[in-house]
């Protein structure tokens, strides 16, 4: 897919959860199943990719063994897990400049 040209709404990252349309008036029971059952997903599409997953970072170790660095691009959580992230890489020799933009 092509994430360039396909708009966001064609995305299942962004479309509507079934069965969350009235998130605010179920029992907090129900809202905690619904979010453990996402949460199940996750870690069954995680187990389906570990092949690649596995070769993305040792590529990764590989390169920054010899120097290399690691960037991340995003905002949101995924911003967020890349300061986490950055928390425990070695930082490069120079500082980097380094800009967010929400």
């Amino acid at each position: 897919m092509d994430y360039m040209v396909n708009p966001l709404s064609e995305l299942t990252t962004e479309m509507k959860l079934s069965g969350t349309q009235n998130l605010d008036q179920l029992p907090t029971v129900e809202i905690l199943r619904l979010m453990n059952a996402e949460d199940q997903k996750v870690a069954t599409a995680v187990k389906k990719t570990l092949g690649p997953i596995a070769e993305a970072v040792d590529l990764i170790h590989s390169a920054m063994e010899k120097g290399g660095r690691l960037f991340y691009f995003g905002a949101g959580t995924s911003g967020r897990l890349g300061i986490l992230d950055a928390a425990e890489c070695p930082p490069p020799l120079e500082p980097i400049p380094i800009w967010f933009r929400a």
